[in-house]
Parts: C-alpha cells; structure tokens; sequence
C-alpha cells in the first residue's frame, strides 16, 4: 500500500480499525488473475502475538483450492470516504481529492479443521451478535444439530497469519488548521453518512484546528490566505 508519511497509522491503530469494520475484500492469485471475495472476518492472536484473520468462504469458492498455507493472500479492510471540493479550502490553488481509511493485512492462509471452524463460526456470530444488544445474542445451538452440521459442511473455514500490517488514514492532516476546519466543516454539512464520519474523524484527530472556527470562517470570506508550500497533486492522491 502506498502511504504518504501524514496518513500512515501505527500498527495498532490500523489491527484496531481492522477488528472494529470486520468485513473486507479477501483476494489471492490463481496464477493467472485475482481471485476474490468479500467476506466478515475476525482477529485473533497467536501466543507469540501473531495477528491472525479468520473467515470463511463457501466450499465451491475458487479460494478454497488457493489456501495451501504459503502463497500470500491480501485482506483488504475499508471504511468511510468522502469526496472533498477544492472549493471547500480556505487557501487557493487547491485541487479535489478524497479523503478515507483502509487497512492491509497480507499473509499465507491454511484451511481449518471441522473442529476449528465450529469455534470460528461461532466466534464471527458472537463479534457481530454483541453489537446488537440488547436483543438475545443468536447462537449455533438454537439449530438442530442435522441442519447445523449441514450448513458447516458447505464452507470451508480459512485462517490468515497475518505478516504485514499496513494502513492508510488520509484525513487531510497535511494542511494548514484553517483549511483543515474548513474542510471537515463542509464534508460534516453533507447529507452523506460517509462525509460526516470522516468529519468526525477528522475532528478527533486535529481538535486544536476547531478552537477558532469562527476565526477561520471569518479569514475565509476576508479572502485571506494561508498556502501550505508542501501541498501537492501527489498528496491528493490515492
């Protein structure tokens, strides 16, 4: 993944949003073209702190014969985004970009046993279940067991041993404070869901740029400027 050092998270920031979205685009190589799925997933670790990502996928996806432990699949976790005008910026000369989270996980993915996919069916639905309480967590063992053992049998669970972390939290951290609030302010007026989460973040992670936010509204229809020499087309872009 290509991250320009203001955007880059450490590694437990970027396991945490991985953990926290639970749902990406797992993809592998056949030899001759990708291969992917979009899928839930969980992580855990292994005693030596190893992060590990468990999914599973149907038993006829083309995945199942790729997961030989060895070749390096990609896990791909994304979260909001938003477009952003470069009328929205105090300064001038600006260009249109996108703000965004993602997070990488790259790492050899073996097969579970029948044992080991019971607990990561399970597992995937208590992750998920718990995020709607109060309703009673749904639980394998209000199924038959003849129904259960059914549906086990066809998917396949996978298990990623995670070697490379990698992450990207392009919120516009590379700007001046004046055109940082003007932006989140513009994207937390938006309709869409998308551009008033990354307003959210972006007031989490800069809250000193919104102590003079009338100041910076003010500066803004004076027509003063403040341009940022280090603003640049490559930063714009994905």
């Amino acid at each position: 993944m290509y991250t320009p050092p203001p955007f880059r998270p450490d590694r437990t920031a970027s396991l945490g949003f991985a953990e926290a979205q639970g749902f990406g685009l797992v993809s592998a190589w056949d030899g001759t073209k990708p291969v992917a799925s979009a899928l839930p997933f969980y992580l855990s670790y292994a005693d030596d702190g190893t992060p590990r990502a468990l999914f599973h996928v149907a038993r006829h996806n083309p995945l199942v014969k790729l997961a030989d432990g060895v070749a390096s699949w990609l896990l791909a976790i994304t979260g909001a985004n938003a477009y952003v005008s470069a009328d929205w910026y105090v300064s001038p000369d600006q260009v249109p970009t996108w703000l965004y989270q993602a997070v990488h996980l790259t790492g050899p993915v073996r097969r579970l046993s029948d044992d080991e996919l019971g607990v990561q069916v399970d597992t995937l639905s208590a992750k998920f279940e718990n995020r709607l309480l109060p309703k009673k967590p749904w639980t394998s063992d209000k199924m038959t067991p003849g129904r259960l053992d059914a549906m086990k049998k066809a998917i396949v669970g996978l298990e990623m041993a995670v070697e490379e972390v990698e992450g990207s939290f392009k919120l516009n951290q590379h700007k001046s404070e004046a055109d940082y609030a003007a932006v989140a302010g513009a994207l937390a007026a938006q309709t869409d869901l998308g551009a008033q989460r990354i307003a959210h973040l972006m007031r989490e992670a800069r809250p000193e740029a919104f102590l003079n936010k009338e100041a910076f509204a003010s500066e803004a229809f004076a027509g003063e400027t403040t341009t940022s020499k280090t603003d640049g087309l490559e930063r714009s872009a994905p």
